[in-house]
């Protein structure tokens, strides 16, 4: 009598599956946030701290870049290495396919270990710096451990000695390169451009303001119009780069951050505030930041517009 077979545990069998079906989901979110993020506009999401964390200097990377990218890149990639080997035709070509199934297994190891690093290190972030829940995050987080331990229980691998190695090189490097790229993010308080401002305030406006500005934002302040923002948030600075510094001294500003500098949140929640920058002008309130003759078509501005910024 022929002995039976004996069959794979299930979560071999089907580790790969998982890993794809779990980096799909990531692929996916991770695109929508890029899409939102270069939009300006606002994420579907339960809490305010969606919007908070993507508005957050941490949220962009490398002069710029909105960080969704990368995480994009990432998911796009595990999954890549997941379902990769499946193209191959075992029938066909096995060796082939056995090697590709080998290799692809040390980069998803590499790949789920630098993915929960990064996790986590943006976990302190938010429950430490930008202190907000993020539905987007969290899931992200569980999403990028997973892929990890997956990749760990989902073979059986023979050399733990050669495995632990790596991930303790992977691990450093992970570390060292989220430290070096966080390095220029700093704290509000701090010294800018010659000019300090008080700790968790909007930073400086950079640009100067012409006539039609200042004339928009008297305007603007006569009929009881409110700028709602957050001092992390780089699109309300940029909102108030378009004024000027002169000109935006008439505006009303309203800080929302919970622990912004003279913080109005009270105010912010009782308007309805659900991302920033906001405008609340005759009783109406407008997300995101809004062009000057927006701004003053909105308002029944009818003095000049050559606006300069």
């Amino acid at each position: 009598m022929r002995r039976r077979r004996q069959q794979l545990p299930w979560i071999y069998r089907n580790s790969r599956f998982l890993l794809g079906a779990i980096a799909s989901v990531g692929a996916i979110g991770t695109a929508y946030l890029t899409y939102i993020k270069l939009a300006g506009g606002s994420a579907a999401c339960p809490t305010s701290g969606c919007e908070q964390v993507l508005s957050s200097p941490y949220a962009e990377v490398f002069g710029g870049i909105p960080l969704t990218i990368f995480g994009f890149l990432a998911y796009a990639g595990m999954m890549t290495m997941a379902l990769g080997p499946f193209v191959i035709n075992p029938d066909k070509n096995k060796v082939l396919r056995a090697k590709l199934e080998n290799i692809s297994w040390t980069f998803l190891f590499i790949g789920g270990l630098f993915m929960a690093v990064f996790s986590g290190y943006l976990m302190y972030i938010l429950t430490a710096e930008i202190k907000a829940a993020c539905t987007y995050c969290i899931a992200s987080a569980i999403m990028s451990l997973s892929l990890l331990v997956i990749t760990l229980i989902g073979r059986a691998w023979e050399d733990f000695g050669q495995l632990i190695f790596t991930g303790i090189l992977v691990f450093m490097v992970t570390i060292v390169g989220t430290l070096g790229m966080y390095s220029g993010v700093t704290s509000a308080g701090e010294s800018t451009g010659g000019q300090v401002v008080a700790r968790n305030a909007p930073p400086p406006i950079t640009t100067t303001s012409g006539e039609s500005e200042i004339a928009l934002a008297q305007h603007l302040k006569a009929i009881g119009a409110k700028k709602f923002g957050a001092y992390w948030c780089p699109h309300c600075h940029d909102q108030q780069n378009l004024f000027g510094q002169e000109a935006f001294s008439y505006i009303e500003y309203v800080e929302c951050a919970e622990d912004g500098y003279q913080t109005q949140i009270d105010m912010c929640r009782a308007t309805g505030i659900q991302g920033f920058p906001s405008w609340e002008i005759n009783g109406e309130v407008y997300s995101g930041v809004r062009p000057l003759n927006e701004l003053a078509d909105l308002s029944g501005y009818e003095g000049p517009r050559d606006f300069k910024n």
